[in-house]
């Protein structure tokens, strides 16, 4: 089936169902005693069956929903009705009211006491809906007697019966035993095919729902607005973005696009499958979005990593009457956490509070991992202690964002805490510990919990945790030893794993080893400018500036082009962005100036350029000033002239900190009394009083 090919969306819909039968307006509750009152003066209550039940029937299902004041008044009716005894159509009517109002139990119950009423026997509309009551309870064993007793009745043939099992057995999650009665089925209409999509739906089945689909196309077999929708889920789960446009060609030539159901699950479609443009045009054309609408195009936008416009939709939605919950802030949490905006992420968690929205245990991990993210590890300790429930995922956030501020033994403790708590930790939470060890060059700590991963919790190492040994033993300065580690790995090892080790040749400067890492590399990803980079560094570091230069001119005539350097400051609410050499700002002159009189200042505390990461090709002066105009200095430079005196500064780069802003950094908190925490593609760095949290380990 995975081969079919779709019809064109522009041909008309194999069969479509005609519209749903209007339902007359019944009569409101203030009503209902005026009709009871005059059927008991005309005498129609006893003599007139069909009197009794259109009042029971506007008393139990009254437009648009049932209240518990028209279910009282309906009981009350049922029990003290006319004799003759009841009859089946006045218990299928309460048994619907009771199923409307969301009291299946009560419909069940119904059922039972129907069966002890030797004067009135359930008939097939009793039966399917007693069937819906054990689907919305999800109890099969109450299910299959009821289908036996409806096989004993010669009830297996009616459509609403079958359609109502098919239902229920594929909600209850036994898909075996629904497929088995569809295909009994001779005459499959749009509800017994929804009945087995929904099935999938609830079970996470996504494959099958689209199978389905397919099959369904193949047969010209009906299908409505439900199906479709259901289909559309499916999609973006499955990243089928080929059959979600077709669902939605199709819906926009059908004008079943009014729909907001519809239009929102095309719009996570897109939004799932990598589409943002097309989410954002359908998004834009709703005339109605709910929250579940919002919440797909931020979420979009998020896992797509364009958090900037994330948020910038989220303060749109702020503009609206629609309020967010507890889904969407996940989403925007998350956001603010890859772009550290600190502001926007408090601003949440106070909103959190202020509406009172329950701390689920997703939306608790999202703000521990927020906080951790933006460097106030107070905070995500706070967020994480005031939890109802965690699991392994919130301990897991928290253990590595102390390994990412520079707390490692912090880390290793909260891993101990997290094992006393009885909670099973997971191969990501085994990435946090190596990563503790790694950045605390905790050797043996690393050596011992990579053992104990496979030994005593039977998880197989992923290429992250092969990494992360690297890593940890090239820090350390063990060059060769995780240079036979990556020979002796049982998986083979990728440009991560070997650009670990350059990076750690280039700290340590071993050129022959780092040179036999980038010719693991380049065949592996060839078009990485940070690969020569660290080559040419490391032959800088040991003055051969020929090779150095040689491996800058092949980059070069490979056309690898630099990965530029870019900072992210959050002042006010509002995220800015630099750029190494930036010449686009508005206040450049300013920035430009600012940062001058911070080297100046810094200088006289001792501050020396270090120029190694410099272009080779210039002289000595022109390489002093390009280091100045690193991006992160640049951000400095402007978060000193914005902020009030005192304040800490934050920002967040998206390469690793250069050796020369790092010594600069050191200085500048100090001569200028700020703290500024930094976040690069490593780690965090706390700078304060000339000092930085990574002790010059990074």
């Amino acid at each position: 089936m995975a081969a079919t090919a779709l019809p064109a969306a522009r041909l008309p819909a194999p069969g479509m169902p005609s519209p749903a039968r209007q339902t007359p307006r019944r009569a409101a509750l203030r009503d209902v005693p005026q009709l009871h009152a005059t059927l008991l003066k005309s005498g129609a209550m006893t003599t007139s069956p069909d009197s009794f039940h259109s009042l029971l029937e506007a008393a139990a299902l009254p437009a648009p929903a049932t209240s518990s004041a028209h279910l009282s008044y309906a009981i009350r009716l049922f029990r003290l009705g006319p004799h003759p005894p009841r009859s089946a159509r006045s218990y299928n009517i309460l048994i619907r009211s009771f199923l409307r109002a969301g009291h299946p139990e009560d419909a069940l119950h119904l059922f039972v006491e129907m069966l002890d009423d030797t004067a009135v026997s359930p008939d097939q509309h009793t039966v399917a809906n007693t069937v819906k009551s054990c689907s919305r309870m999800c109890d099969l064993s109450v299910g299959r007697g009821v289908q036996a007793y409806a096989f004993k009745r010669g009830f297996m043939v009616d459509q609403f019966v079958l359609n109502s099992l098919i239902h229920m057995y594929a909600s209850c999650g036994d898909v075996v035993a629904a497929h088995v009665l569809f295909h009994t089925v001779q005459v499959k209409g749009v509800i017994a095919w929804n009945a087995m999509i929904a099935g999938y739906v609830k079970n996470g089945d996504w494959k099958e729902v689209v199978e389905m689909f397919k099959g369904m196309l193949e047969v010209r077999a009906p299908f409505d607005e439900v199906t479709l929708l259901s289909v559309a889920t499916a999609c973006g789960r499955l990243g089928d973005a080929n059959l979600g446009q077709w669902i939605a060609e199709y819906a926009e030539e059908k004008g079943m696009l009014r729909s907001r159901n519809l239009a929102t699950a095309l719009v996570d479609m897109y939004a799932k499958c990598g589409e943002l443009d097309k989410a954002r045009r359908l998004f834009d054309r709703m005339h109605s979005r709910d929250v579940v609408a919002w919440s797909a195009m931020i979420s979009g936008y998020t896992q797509s990593d364009r958090c900037r416009e994330a948020l910038a939709i989220f303060n749109e939605m702020q503009g609206t009457e629609v309020n967010p919950n507890d889904v969407t802030m996940v989403s925007v949490l998350s956001a603010c956490a890859v772009l550290g905006a600190l502001e926007t992420g408090k601003w949440v968690h106070s909103y959190i509070r202020r509406k009172d929205l329950p701390l689920t245990v997703i939306l608790g991990t999202a703000l521990v991992d927020f906080y951790a993210k933006c460097g106030c590890i107070k905070d995500a300790v706070k967020a994480f202690e005031s939890m109802p429930v965690r699991n392994t995922w919130t301990w897991t956030a928290l253990i590595k964002g102390m390994a990412s501020n520079g707390r490692s033994r912090e880390a290793l403790e909260l891993f101990s805490s997290m094992l006393e708590a009885n909670i099973e930790p997971t191969d990501v939470t085994f990435i946090g510990v190596l990563l503790a060890c790694s950045h605390g060059c905790l050797v043996e700590e690393g050596r011992r919990h990579f053992t104990s991963m496979t030994q005593d919790y039977g998880i197989c190492p992923r290429i992250e945790h092969y990494g992360c040994m690297v890593d940890l033993l090239g820090r350390a300065g063990l060059i060769d030893e995780a240079y036979q580690f990556i020979r002796n790995m049982p998986i083979e090892p990728n440009a991560v794993v070997w650009r670990a080790l350059l990076s750690a040749c280039t700290v340590h400067k071993n050129v022959e080893i780092g040179e036999e890492a980038l010719k693991q590399i380049v065949p592996l990803d060839p078009c990485h400018s940070g690969n020569y980079i660290l080559l040419s560094n490391t032959y800088a570091s040991v003055g051969q500036w020929k090779n150095a230069a040689m491996v800058r001119k092949e980059m070069k005539e490979k056309g690898v082009e630099k990965i530029p350097g870019c900072s992210l400051i959050e002042l006010e609410g509002t995220i800015f962005e630099f750029f190494a050499e930036d010449s686009e700002h508005p206040q450049l002159t300013e920035i430009y100036e600012k940062v001058h009189e911070m080297i100046e200042n810094i200088k006289m505390v001792g501050y020396i350029p270090n120029t190694a990461d410099a272009r080779l090709d210039v002289d000595e002066y022109e390489k002093q000033v390009s280091v100045s105009h690193h991006s992160e200095k640049l951000a400095i430079a402007f978060g000193l002239m914005k902020s009030r005196p005192g304040a800490t500064i934050r920002l967040s780069k998206n390469l690793r900190v250069c050796i020369d802003c790092h010594s600069a950094t050191k200085l500048i908190s100090k001569v200028y009394n700020r703290e500024i925490i930094v976040r690069d593609r490593n780690r965090f760095h706390h700078f304060k009083d000339g000092l930085c949290s990574c002790n010059d380990y990074w």
